[in-house]
C-alpha cells in the first residue's frame, strides 16, 4: 500500500464516509480494489468537494467514475410530461446530477393526481406542473438548472427545444404526442425512452436514432385512425407502477447519456405489476415505416 506522506500533486486522498458516520480514524482511506482512492486535483475545480460527496456514490461505480459523473453534470434532458412517469423520471435524473432539465407540462396539479404523481404535494394543488416539478427539484438539487415549460407547444415549437438536448423521455399520456416526439427524435437523432403505464400495466423502449438501423415508435404502434387513448381518469392506474417504469426510464437514460450496459435500445419490455411479471421483447424495425425507412 501506498504510504499517505508519499502522495503528491496532482493527487488528493478522499477520507471515506460510512452510512452517516465519517471514519474517525485519521489513517483510515477507502481501499477500492486493493489501493486507495485518489482524485486528480485538477478536477477540483470542476467539480467542488460538496458535489464530489454528493455524488460519491455515483463516482465509486466503475462504469461511472468520475469522468461519467461530470458527463452527467453537462448533459441535457428534456422530458415531456411532469405527471406519473414524469415525477420519478425528473426526480432521479436531479438527484443523480444531471445538469441541465427541460420539462414540458401545460396541465395544472389536482387532488387526484397526488395519489401517484410523487414530484407534487398538496401545497403544489392548481399550480402549473413543470413549474411545481422545477420547485420540487431544485429543492432536492440545487445546483441543477431546470427549465419549465409551462405552455402547449406545436410540434415545431417542441422541435426547437430539442434541438439543444442530449436525449428526449417521452413521460406523456396521449398517442399524439408520442408520435409527434417520435418524428423530432427521429429527425434529430436524438435518443428518445418511451415509456407508458395504465392500470397494471406498464412499458419501457428506447428508440436511439443514432444509429441508422433503430426501429421507431411508429414501427412499434403504427400510426392508425382508430386508436383510442387509454387514460387514467377512465380506467385507473396502479400507484408504484408509475414508480416503477418512471424509475426504469431514468436508469436508461443515465445509461445512454454515459453509453454503459446494455440497454432497452430496439427492445420493448413489458412490465406486469400485479403479478409481477416482466417480458422483454424485441422489435422490428420496418422496411416500410412512413417515419423510419
Amino acid at each position: 500500500m501506498v504510504a499517505v506522506a508519499q502522495l503528491v500533486e496532482p493527487w488528493i486522498v478522499i477520507p471515506v464516509v460510512v452510512g452517516s458516520s465519517p471514519i474517525s480514524h485519521p489513517n483510515l482511506f477507502l481501499i477500492l480494489r486493493c489501493e486507495i482512492l485518489f482524485i486528480n486535483s485538477k478536477n477540483i475545480k470542476i467539480m467542488q468537494d460538496k458535489e464530489l460527496e454528493r455524488y460519491s456514490r455515483h463516482i465509486l461505480l466503475p462504469e461511472i467514475e468520475f469522468e461519467g459523473q461530470k458527463k452527467l453534470l453537462q448533459s441535457h434532458c428534456l422530458i415531456v410530461g411532469a405527471g406519473g412517469l414524469g415525477s420519478p423520471v425528473a426526480i432521479y435524473l436531479a438527484a443523480s446530477g444531471v445538469g441541465k432539465i427541460t420539462i414540458c407540462d401545460f396541465d395544472s396539479v389536482d387532488l387526484s393526481n397526488l395519489q401517484r404523481q410523487i414530484i407534487h404535494e398538496e401545497k403544489s394543488i392548481g399550480l402549473n406542473k413543470a413549474e411545481s416539478a422545477k420547485i420540487t427539484l431544485n429543492r432536492i438539487n440545487s445546483n441543477i438548472n431546470v427549465i419549465p415549460i409551462k405552455k402547449q407547444l406545436n410540434i415545431e415549437e417542441v422541435k426547437s427545444i430539442a434541438e439543444g438536448v442530449d436525449v428526449i423521455v417521452d413521460c406523456s399520456d396521449n398517442f399524439e404526442t408520442r408520435y409527434a416526439l417520435n418524428e423530432i427524435a427521429f429527425d434529430l437523432k436524438r435518443p428518445l425512452i418511451s415509456g407508458a403505464a395504465i392500470k397494471f400495466d406498464g412499458q419501457v423502449s428506447i428508440f436511439d436514432f443514432r444509429t441508422n438501423n433503430s426501429p421507431c415508435y411508429n414501427c412499434l404502434f403504427p400510426r392508425n385512425d382508430e386508436e383510442q387513448n387509454l387514460r387514467c381518469s377512465d380506467h385507473g392506474v396502479f400507484s408504484p407502477l408509475v414508480g416503477l417504469v418512471g424509475s426504469i426510464q431514468a436508469g436508461e437514460v443515465i445509461k445512454v447519456l454515459l453509453d454503459i450496459g446494455t440497454t432497452l435500445h430496439g427492445k420493448l419490455l413489458l412490465v406486469n405489476h400485479r403479478d409481477i411479471d416482466f417480458k422483454n421483447l424485441k422489435i422490428q424495425k420496418n422496411k416500410h415505416c412512413e417515419i423510419c425507412s
